[in-house]
């Protein structure tokens, strides 16, 4: 399998989150201190997702903030409101077998967005580990996806 590249055009940020996650093998980058506009400090906890590219069929790694469902993990597709869908949902709709990293522990994974009482019941989640999350969903008209990542063997 081809090694993961870091996706492309994200922001500074959001580089520097990934490279010390991965140059730390995952003990530093897990919990993630940020302060919002608008919002206090808070500490979050962050993911790695690699996706492979429904056109390039390259893997990316994106960092992600998430919520812990059983042994899955529920991730959002917010884009911080934009009104198209993230690059790495998009990826994962094509092709939902997804690699993860939470902390050190590195697993496969199904993706699959969640609809009806479940998106409801894990939208409410994300709200508490995001609370800005209910900010982007006032900027767009579309549905932000609600996405499960379910642990494979």
């Amino acid at each position: 399998m081809p090694e993961a590249k870091i996706a492309p055009n994200l922001p500074q940020w959001m580089l520097d989150h990934i490279h010390r996650y991965l140059s730390s093998g995952g003990t530093d980058g897990h919990m993630y201190t940020v302060t919002p506009p608008g919002y206090a400090e808070m500490t979050v906890p962050a993911l790695l997702l690699t996706t492979t590219g429904r056109k390039s069929g390259e893997r990316f790694i994106f960092p992600l903030f998430y919520g812990k469902v059983g042994e899955g993990y529920v991730i959002v597709a917010s884009k911080g409101g934009a009104p198209e869908h993230p690059g790495w949902y998009k990826n994962l709709v094509a092709n939902p077998e997804v690699e993860v990293q939470v902390g050190t522990l590195k697993t496969k994974a199904r993706a699959r967005t969640v609809s009806g009482e479940e998106r409801a019941r894990l939208w409410k989640q994300a709200l508490e580990f995001w609370p800005p999350y209910a900010d982007y969903e006032k900027k767009t008209d579309r549905e932000i996806p609600v996405v499960m990542l379910d642990p494979i063997a």
